[in-house]
């Protein structure tokens, strides 16, 4: 039988728990002093927060005043944390970001941005064909002359134009903000996040039906294969993140929209997070695989053995993490306290 009446008055349950709160706050304190706990107030300590936790629940659940919940969530939090000890050292979160976090929230997106990765490779297509097909279409875009340059020239000088330091930073920075735009304008119902998809796309297919109608498609392909399975994945993965934001706000499913919001928005920021370590490996192989004098064979085969690497890091740890209840939200313990909600 349930210890607390269903309606509770919230001044009589303040003034009845106050001195237990007070002592747990007290015993907080003097876990930060050289002479620390005895072992009884150990035991105190741990009961008073078992006993704090009930609390909040009733509160929680039968007398929602956020002040109050936002009080108890604080002191629960400190209580944890003398109850634990330290926080773990950073490599250990470190550590758990990378095989857990990140994999975790890739892996939970998948749909989105498998579904972001088909649509660009199909518009792409269909663009390169129009192009390769269509010279009256080539001649009204360029010039026949800047067509035979960017054959023959043009594309293949612009992995090389620069010092290979410094075109990685270049390529690491611009794949940075396309990727942060596909992300963090998802938010706006994921209408920009499409935008900046289908303008990658159109490009990627422009370039490759200028080269393919001049018979360089294995320069083409030679060139951005190598780099580009990765990189794209990458972009496509920050764009699945924003479009599943995006979809949050319009349906947040059975959490409150501010709810759904603040959980799918932290993924999302283990994705950005992750992404950066991803476009770094990416546009170092650009800047010096890419333009290398290794085969053709060779550049494809070490950008297919890094994308081979990333896809396997995701699915194998993504879906064990998956599998242990992860989403790619941070810990259990420093998430918020939410309401309880009906439905």
């Amino acid at each position: 039988m349930c210890a607390y009446p269903r309606l509770v008055d919230l001044d009589a349950f303040l003034a009845a728990h106050r001195g237990e709160w007070d002592r747990l706050e007290e015993l907080i304190r003097r876990t930060g002093r050289g002479g620390g706990l005895r072992g009884s107030e150990v035991d105190e300590l741990v009961e008073l927060y078992q006993r704090t936790a009930t609390h909040l629940s009733v509160v929680q659940s039968r007398l929602p005043d956020p002040a109050v919940t936002a009080m108890l969530s604080t002191l629960l939090a400190r209580a944890r944390s003398a109850i634990g000890g330290s926080s773990a050292p950073a490599w250990r979160d470190a550590a758990r970001f990378l095989s857990v976090t990140f994999p975790a929230a890739a892996w939970r997106l998948r749909r989105w941005w498998l579904g972001a990765a088909v649509g660009s490779l199909l518009v792409a297509t269909a663009m390169a064909v129009w192009i390769a097909t269509h010279p009256a279409v080539q001649s009204a875009l360029l010039p026949p002359d800047d067509v035979r340059q960017l054959a023959t020239r043009r594309f293949v000088d612009y992995y090389s134009e620069h010092p290979a330091a410094s075109f990685a930073a270049r390529v690491w920075t611009n794949n940075a903000w396309v990727a942060a735009g596909c992300l963090s304008l998802g938010v706006l119902l994921g209408l920009p996040t499409l935008w900046i998809l289908l303008q990658n796309a159109l490009n990627v297919g422009l370039a490759a039906g200028f080269l393919v109608s001049a018979g360089k498609a294995g320069v083409f392909f030679g060139l951005v294969l190598p780099h580009g399975m990765l990189e794209l994945t990458a972009v496509f993965l920050a764009a699945g993140a924003g479009l599943e934001l995006g979809w949050t706000v319009i349906d947040p499913g059975r959490r409150r929209r501010v709810d759904a919001l603040a959980e799918e928005g932290r993924a999302a920021m283990s994705i950005a997070v992750g992404l950066v370590g991803v476009l770094l490996i990416s546009g170092a192989i650009e800047a010096f695989v890419t333009p290398s004098t290794l085969p053709t064979g060779a550049r494809i085969a070490i950008g297919a053995v890094a994308e081979g690497t990333f896809l396997a890091y995701v699915i194998l740890l993504g879906r064990r993490a998956t599998a242990a209840g992860e989403v790619g939200d941070v810990k259990p313990e420093d998430r918020p306290d939410l309401l309880p909600v009906a439905g």
